[in-house]
């Protein structure tokens, strides 16, 4: 503890205090309507579909707009554009407190949209966070700023029982103070040490589109108006965000996807990270649809499943970096494969089904620590382009998750066709990692490269701590 203490004194602790501060309540913001939505699908009567697309379209916005956030502070200095932010993710729960009636599902879609700028804050925070600090303790620092994902645990401690009391519209004023503390923080100690380069106002100009375009799409997609109708346009608005992004951000990200390394990695990361947050979105709806558990039991299951994949993601950095994340990726993918497979040909009880779970999100925390142990060694000259891409990616495969799981419920009746398609993305990630092993472990143990790069890849695995 003394040497904690000693290394945070090298640089500036209270900037680091903002940054996980707005991090934690900007996570806690993202994830706001996993634990209301058994109390808002009680109120609003939705389908199953759109159970699972209200609860996604935070998560799929985190995802478009980090990407976006992050052009926007290699311009700007990060302690206006944290602030903005958190300006920004207030907007849906004070919107809540003071609207007279119960929200229709456009709307909730279009806040949605806002609570995902809270989800975004990563691309802001962390390297806000190291920007104060000497590249020797970047891993630490880091890895104490991106500890601001226990936002997610809080999520299922605080809101249910707000919103069995005081209604789920409500229960959402309970974040307010968490942004005021972190708005203030950020405003008094927040510190942005970074170079800074480019121009603010067309990466200003192209957040903006991007916002607007993806409230749009949110919006639009399930109603039709793009061309598609039902299940088919809810699958695909991930495309047209991604598409939306593409056209407003420089060439240099879509020039990274040229790689083949660069789209393994990426399908691998929106299986343990998407699936880490997507099943968080969604596990709420799970409990109660299929094992009748009262909400605040299901909110308390959540925060002990989020807690449990949070607190192991940098454990799966740890074995990544003494064996490599090829070799520790098989095992991790594995256990995901297999527990998904078990969901699709069994219904277990309940005290079954919560030590799979657990276990399931073990391996979502463990596989996203080793994923990011790749990723600096493999790009060691564009990790920050490529830790944008995959991260993004990352949130997209949380989109999918309980977008599916609904799906599957609304037209079979039960969870066994969702858990069939995440057992088959599983299986192809482990068999792709299984047939690129020669190919990546020389570059993917440090004692095969250079110091500063190694160096590069432990500060990279801790910083994408989301």
């Amino acid at each position: 503890m003394k040497e904690l203490f000693t290394l945070l004194r090298t640089g500036n602790w209270r900037a680091l205090v903002a940054s996980f501060l707005y991090f934690d309540t900007g996570f806690t913001v993202w994830l706001l309507y996993g634990p209301l939505a058994p109390y808002m699908v009680k109120t609003m009567g939705l389908t199953p579909a759109e159970q699972g697309f209200l609860v996604a379209v935070p998560v799929l916005a985190a995802a478009i707009l980090r990407v976006s956030m992050g052009n926007l502070y290699q311009t700007m200095d990060g302690r206006w554009l944290a602030l903005g932010g958190i300006g920004l993710s207030a907007i849906p729960p004070l919107f809540l407190l003071f609207y007279p009636a119960v929200p229709s599902f456009p709307l909730l879609i279009v806040l949605g949209i806002l609570l995902g700028v809270g989800g975004a804050s990563f691309a802001v925070a962390l390297p806000m966070a190291g920007s104060n600090y000497p590249a020797t303790v970047q891993g630490t620092v880091l890895g104490i700023a991106a500890a601001g994902n226990i936002g997610a645990v809080l999520d299922g401690f605080l809101f249910p029982p707000l919103a069995a009391h005081f209604g789920w519209a409500h229960a959402t004023a309970a974040a307010l103070p968490l942004l005021a503390l972190a708005g203030v923080t950020m405003f008094f100690w927040g510190k942005d040490s970074a170079p800074k380069s480019g121009h603010v106002g067309q990466a200003l100009a192209a957040f903006t589109v991007t916002l607007v375009g993806l409230a749009f799409l949110a919006v639009a997609t399930p109603l039709g108006w793009l061309g598609l109708q039902g299940k088919a346009a809810l699958l695909m608005l991930p495309v047209f965000g991604v598409l939306l992004v593409g056209a407003v951000l420089p060439q240099r990200y879509r020039l990274a996807l040229k790689e083949r390394d660069t789209w393994i990695i990426i399908l691998i990361y929106s299986i343990t990270f998407g699936g880490f947050v997507g099943m968080s979105a969604y596990i709420s709806l799970l409990l109660v649809n299929l094992y009748h558990l009262p909400k605040i039991d299901a909110g308390m299951l959540m925060a002990l499943f989020a807690l449990t994949g949070a607190m192991l993601r940098p454990l799966g950095g740890i074995i990544a970096d003494r064996v490599s994340g090829v070799l520790a990726l098989r095992w991790f993918l594995g256990g995901i494969a297999l527990t998904d497979t078990t969901f699709v040909l069994w219904t277990p009880s309940l005290p079954v089904a919560i030590a799979l779970l657990l276990f399931l999100y073990a391996c979502f925390g463990l596989g996203n620590g080793a994923t990011f142990q790749l990723v600096p060694l493999r790009w060691p000259l564009k990790t920050g382009i490529m830790t944008g891409i995959i991260g993004a990616a990352g949130g997209i495969g949380g989109f999918y998750l309980p977008v599916i799981l609904g799906i599957a419920k609304e037209e079979t009746g039960t969870y066994h066709l969702g858990f069939a398609c995440f057992a088959l993305l599983a299986a192809t990630a482990l068999g792709l990692v299984l047939a690129m092993r020669r190919h990546w472990l020389p570059w993917s143990r440090h004692a095969a490269v250079a110091p500063d790069v190694v160096n590069s890849a432990l500060q990279g695995a801790t910083a994408m701590s989301e």
